[in-house]
This record gives structure tokens, C-alpha cells and sequence, in this order.
């Protein structure tokens, strides 16, 4: 711990006294090479210690792409189940029944037309399965 007080009472200030920074703007322009060539190492840590900052205190966005979860076409339905599989009579279908295929319906498995939302959204082109009867 003295090091480190040592290193930031002692030597920092001293370090950065010596450094070449212009006072202006227009000192830019009139610093030399060599005063160019003594401020990289300075600058090197600066922005390394901001990059550093930066990934800890914003997320990286490509981390939650990469989470399979965010793939998922299912979001909530029957969640508890390894497997969602749902199995009706020929008979009970009537002339003319709709399932879904976009997940979103809240009378899922039959389609409630959840999917016209979710492609306005997306820009998705899903639809629902339609079994019907002839005759």
C-alpha cells in the first residue's frame, strides 16, 4: 500500500509535470515530434484505462446476441415442459381450424392472429397452419 501511495503522491505528479501537454489548442499544432513521441505512452494508458471503463460499465452487445435464449421462437408457453407437443382428434376439428405457428398466440395452440403484430414488428411472414374439411 505505501508503493502504491508512494507512486501516486510522489512519482505521478512529478511524471506528469515533465509531460509536453500544449496549453491551447493552437499549441497542438506547434508541438514537435519528440513532444508527440513522449505523449504516447501517457495516451496508450489513457485510453486503455477508458476502453477498460467502458467494457465494465456498458454491456457488450454482441453477448446478448450470442445467448441462446435470445434465439428462442418459444418465449412463454408452457415453459415447464421439455417439449410443447399437443395432440387433437380428427373429429374435433370442425370445418376449419387455425394453429399457430408464431408462438405469440394466447390461445395457443390455435391461432388467435398474434402473428399479424409480430410480422408488422419483425417483418416476419409466418401464418398459421390451416386444417380444413372438405365438404
Amino acid at each position: 500500500m505505501e508503493a502504491i501511495a508512494q507512486f501516486l503522491h510522489k512519482s505521478l505528479p512529478k511524471y506528469l509535470e515533465r509531460m509536453p501537454f500544449p496549453d491551447s489548442i493552437s499549441d497542438i499544432a506547434e508541438m514537435s515530434g519528440q513532444d508527440w513521441m513522449r505523449l504516447l505512452p501517457f495516451l496508450g494508458i489513457v485510453s486503455f484505462l477508458t476502453y477498460a471503463t467502458v467494457r465494465v460499465f456498458i454491456p457488450n452487445q454482441s453477448s446478448t446476441a450470442e445467448d441462446p435464449r435470445s434465439k428462442w421462437v418459444n418465449e412463454d408457453i408452457q415453459k415447464d415442459c421439455p417439449k410443447v407437443a399437443d395432440v387433437m382428434n380428427i373429429e374435433d376439428l370442425g370445418n376449419k381450424t387455425a394453429y399457430c405457428r408464431c408462438w405469440k398466440s394466447k390461445k395457443f395452440p390455435y391461432c388467435d392472429g398474434s402473428h399479424t403484430a409480430h410480422n408488422k414488428a419483425t417483418g416476419d411472414n409466418v401464418g398459421p397452419v390451416v386444417l380444413k374439411r372438405d365438404g
